[in-house]
């Protein structure tokens, strides 16, 4: 049996956050006698993955994502629960615990700012004691991959957002972890970074097997690279499973699309759906799943299509509503 490269169970965050009176008054009383407000980050949730993965980790704005992956990298200690990542507790932050594993995070910078970016690696090959002559071959790789050698003497402060996150990529593969946590690391990127990024992460997962758990808000991220997804809302965990069965779990309607010969004879019936666009020889609708045929049937006895698709919801639709966000998770 093999053993999974990242195991969570029941793995609880609390913070506590002092709750100001307002006025003098309040700030006074505030040096005596504290009110606390608890919030749950992480509630109870529970998964492992495999070594290799590679794992979407989604939720709306905080669902507790980026705490989790804190945790799993020691830099929050749980409340309760337990987490083991490689077999180490990441809390004790051991050493060689820190040597296997990078955490990225797309809003915050681990490169040197006014160091070129080629002297800001070094640097990292100087902590992790990385061989020159490995360093040179890795460094190779990475920036051939990512299509950046002639910006290694660039100042980091001077790069591009793209330029900068492919740099922040290498810096946390440079010296080849097994566990790579990325939260959000294509966010603020153009389109065409963006895929530049989910290219170069889905190439070295398949070429060198590294477990990734991964965050973010862009849907394609998600669909392009991750076979598995993990949902969480308000810290607990609301399913584990494939892309496609988030859309059977839930999404109870299909999208019809209809090119008409003919334009309708009646107008049309609110049984039928929801609307998505109507013109005379055009119909698009959002139906329940139940009624996908009795649907088609009734429309048949009034017309002669030329043309007819049966779709799913679009993921980030289904994201949407089940989040209750409209602008949480967005399609690029």
């Amino acid at each position: 049996m093999i053993t999974p490269a990242i195991q969570i169970h029941n793995l609880t965050k609390r913070f506590r956050t002092y709750r100001k009176k307002p006025g003098l008054k309040g700030a006074i009383q505030g040096l005596f006698h504290r009110e606390y407000d608890e919030t749950i980050a992480a509630n109870e949730i529970s998964f492992s993955v495999q070594p290799g993965e590679f794992l979407g980790f989604l939720g709306p704005n905080g669902a507790g994502k980026t705490t989790t992956l804190k945790m799993l990298s020691g830099l929050l200690h749980p409340s309760s629960g337990s987490a083991t990542v490689l077999g180490f507790n990441p809390s004790d932050r051991e050493k060689d615990f820190k040597k296997r594993f990078s955490l990225v995070m797309g809003q915050k910078n681990a490169l040197w700012w006014d160091l070129a970016a080629a002297d800001s690696l070094e640097l990292s090959r100087v902590i992790y004691q990385i061989e020159s002559s490995v360093y040179q071959k890795r460094l190779e790789e990475l920036t051939e991959l990512l299509d950046v050698k002639d910006k290694l003497n660039i100042l980091v402060r001077e790069l591009s957002l793209g330029e900068r996150m492919k740099f922040e990529l290498i810096n946390a593969l440079i010296h080849s972890p097994e566990v790579l946590l990325l939260d959000e690391p294509t966010i603020g990127l153009d389109v065409t970074s963006q895929k530049k990024v989910r290219d170069f992460l889905k190439a070295y997962n398949e070429t060198h097997k590294v477990t990734i758990l991964l965050t973010s808000h862009y849907m394609q991220d998600i669909e392009e690279l991750c076979a598995r997804v993990i949902l969480i809302d308000q810290g607990k965990l609301h399913y584990d499973g494939s892309l496609s069965g988030i859309v059977e779990k839930f999404s109870g309607t299909k999208i019809i699309q209809m090119h008409l010969q003919q334009p309708l004879r009646t107008p049309i019936p609110k049984h039928w759906g929801e609307v998505l666009e109507s013109s005379d020889l055009l119909l698009k609708l959002k139906v329940p799943r139940d009624q996908i045929s009795d649907v088609c049937r009734e429309i048949l006895a009034q017309t002669t299509l030329s043309d007819i698709t049966i779709a799913e919801v679009p993921i980030e639709e289904i994201m949407r509503q089940l989040f209750g966000e409209q602008k949480t998770l967005v399609s690029k």
